[in-house]
């Protein structure tokens, strides 16, 4: 017999959600849903490359804007990605792979360490974040699903 993949329940977000990012130690931060964007992005400064156990890693601070905190983080790099910036300029970008959760749901998504100083929200969630999850976003509503932990709003 063939087994199937059951297929999440559709779940409605707004153009911003707030999220965590746990494994970052981020326990909650706004993310702005960019279905514009194909790869999600952090703010990220002070990115070191290094070495852990003959691997690649990265460490870098995520600034206090938009968090609860100022976090100091360390990942294993995934990749290092030529993306396009917000003026459609390409960037080489170091990436990530972290949990993300949204609504009580968890799974993992690639997001690259980008300069976001300028920018409104620390986070962007691209479309390949979303994709194939049962979400659907709605551009004129914010904050549709609670955050981890806290009761739907």
């Amino acid at each position: 017999m063939k087994a199937t993949k059951q297929k999440p329940a559709q779940m409605m977000i707004g153009w911003r959600e707030t999220v965590a990012l746990p494994d970052l130690g981020i326990a909650e931060a706004v993310a702005k849903i960019d279905t514009g964007a194909r790869t999600s992005a952090l703010h990220a400064t002070r990115i070191r490359h290094f070495e852990r156990d003959g691997s690649p890693w990265v460490r870098f601070h995520v600034p206090h804007a938009g968090l609860a905190e100022a976090v100091d983080c360390e990942a294993p790099l995934v990749d290092s990605r030529e993306i396009k910036n917000t003026s459609g300029v390409p960037e080489e970008r170091l990436v990530i792979s972290t949990r993300l959760v949204l609504g009580g749901r968890k799974w993992t998504i690639d997001v690259s360490l980008a300069d976001r100083a300028a920018m409104s929200m620390p986070l962007i969630l691209g479309r390949t974040a979303i994709r194939r999850r049962g979400i659907v976003v709605n551009p004129g509503r914010s904050f549709l699903v609670a955050p981890a932990g806290k009761e739907s709003r």
